[in-house]
């Protein structure tokens, strides 16, 4: 089903808009079927429904992220949620990935504490049974979900823990990771003072672009997990600073 979802996704992100009578057709499933999957992508935020069409999400929405993608994405999150044993406490800032991570820890593990400064990543996991949330506070930044500025730091004081996991928005060898708000990258760089591991989600994609705002130096990252078409001199550049980076497969 998942698969299904993924070409669903795909295929309403390139067209935009399209009609449900050729999504079915293009997927090559009943109109009952289809309806059914898009009532539930619909629920989810992943795309919104018109009549007779499939509507792909606001660009700058952080769905619009979560539904480019998919596919790859979860299998990023799944690959990353292997590091994260049953009872563990761990920082999840915001991002389309941490998203499915946080949902892959709230389905297959058990009494783990997500500290989170996303309003999304609360919401999307909130009926996992087995996860506790803890919510930071602060400036809220309504397009991506997520609270920012010095009162997070004030809240994430109070902890500490072993790993913290975060997305980026571009790379270059002589500046590092690299993120395109400042007061957001300001935030995450006081979260990660409060953890030990800093663990990157990435699409490969991710490394052929640059952000405006240093994020994190190579070096200070621990794991990068990303997809196999990564620049194999990003890779060889990343393994040369003692990053562990993960791959995943690329679908053809």
């Amino acid at each position: 089903m998942l698969n299904r979802h993924a070409k669903i996704l795909d295929l309403v992100n390139t067209n935009k808009k399209i009609e449900v009578t050729k999504l079915a057709e293009e997927i090559k499933i009943s109109q009952v079927t289809i309806r059914k999957d898009l009532d539930m992508l619909e629920k989810i935020g992943l795309l919104k429904r018109e009549h007779g069409f499939a509507v792909m999400v606001a660009s700058d929405d952080i769905n619009n992220h979560l539904a480019f993608n998919y596919n790859l994405k979860r299998e990023i999150a799944t690959k990353a949620a292997q590091l994260v044993s049953n009872g563990e406490t761990i920082i999840i800032e915001s991002g389309a990935s941490c998203a499915l991570l946080a949902e892959e820890i709230a389905l297959h593990k058990h009494d783990v504490t997500i500290i989170t400064n996303s309003a999304f990543i609360a919401s999307f996991i909130r009926k996992a049974p087995f996860v506790k949330i803890v919510l930071l506070g602060g400036d809220y930044q309504n397009e991506s979900q997520v609270v920012v500025g010095p009162m997070v730091k004030k809240c994430i004081e109070n902890f500490y823990v072993d790993k913290m996991f975060v997305g980026t928005d571009g790379f270059h060898e002589k500046i590092g990771f690299t993120g395109n708000n400042h007061m957001r990258v300001e935030t995450l760089k006081a979260m990660a003072e409060q953890a030990n591991k800093i663990i990157i989600l990435t699409e490969s994609s991710k490394f052929v672009q640059q952000g405006v705002v240093a994020q994190f130096k190579p070096n200070e990252v621990n794991y990068v997990f990303t997809d196999s078409n990564i620049p194999e001199k990003t890779l060889n550049f990343l393994q040369s600073q003692h990053v562990n980076v993960q791959l995943v497969g690329v679908d053809a």
